[in-house]
């Protein structure tokens, strides 16, 4: 199926039959950054197109910051999986997905790669692009690991965020300092205060619920935030750096 290009920064158009139709009437509201984690640009393409892998995305980007097109936008593809933002859990629906080139953490003794300079100028023209068109949100440009803590990790703590922010895309504020005397709260612990950061959580979009108590799922979801907002140190454990940096994206997001 071919069709015609959403944005004028895509290079080639070959497209994936692996989409659907929107449901519900839902239309993108959110943007997903995710890397493909594969050795080459042609195996993430055939993966991304090949029926039996059942996963598509609407933009591929090349290390050379070559914007390949699969899904048109107006088509519902598959690249977030079981996830959930802001209570929402049909994210194939309302979002357009963008795999970066990169072969990612999970790569043995070859190291976790830098994205390349010429890739992330492709990621800020075409996510400025889709932004301005769809009227994306900023707390709406997220990680795959955002909305689906535990089950990925891309597109990783290497990915830059702040510089996106600093070209008009997505939200990011500098992260609290670091004390490495500071080792909050951990695994099992209870108390108010983790009860009240799981609140803030949720309200900026994570899916869980304010126990009061950090347990296995708090403490995934709390890396998840920390390998975005916060990657010097992702331990899961809510300390003040963390917190303070999560008070302030609230009040900055307004």
């Amino acid at each position: 199926m071919s069709f015609k290009p959403d944005s004028p920064f895509v290079g080639d158009v070959i497209s994936s039959d692996n989409i659907g139709d929107r449901r519900s009437g839902l239309t993108p509201s959110i943007l997903v950054m995710h890397y493909t984690g594969l050795p080459t640009i042609e195996r993430a393409i055939e993966v991304l197109s090949d029926p039996v892998c059942e996963v598509s995305c609407h933009y591929v980007i090349d290390l050379d910051g070559r914007i390949i097109q699969m899904v048109a936008e107006a088509k519902r593809a598959w690249h977030a999986g079981l996830s959930s933002w802001h209570a929402e859990t049909d994210i194939n629906s309302m979002s357009i997905g963008i795999e970066i080139h990169n072969l990612g953490q999970h790569t043995g003794n070859t190291g976790y790669p830098d994205f390349p300079d010429r890739q992330m100028q492709a990621v800020e023209r075409l996510s400025r692009d889709i932004i301005t068109r769809h009227h994306i949100k900023p707390c709406n440009v997220v990680g795959h690991s955002d909305i689906a803590p535990g089950r990925k990790t891309d597109p990783g703590e290497k990915f830059d965020w702040r510089r996106l922010h600093a070209a008009g895309i997505g939200h990011w504020v500098a992260p609290g300092p670091l004390d490495p005397a500071d080792q909050g709260y951990g695994p099992g612990d209870c108390s108010d205060a983790v009860g009240q950061f799981q609140l803030a959580l949720k309200s900026y979009g994570y899916g869980l619920k304010a126990s009061g108590i950090l347990d296995d799922w708090t403490q995934t979801v709390v890396m998840a935030f920390q390998r975005h907002f916060r990657p010097a140190r992702i331990d899961g454990r809510i300390d003040r750096s963390t917190i303070d940096t999560l008070d302030r994206l609230i009040e900055a997001a307004g």
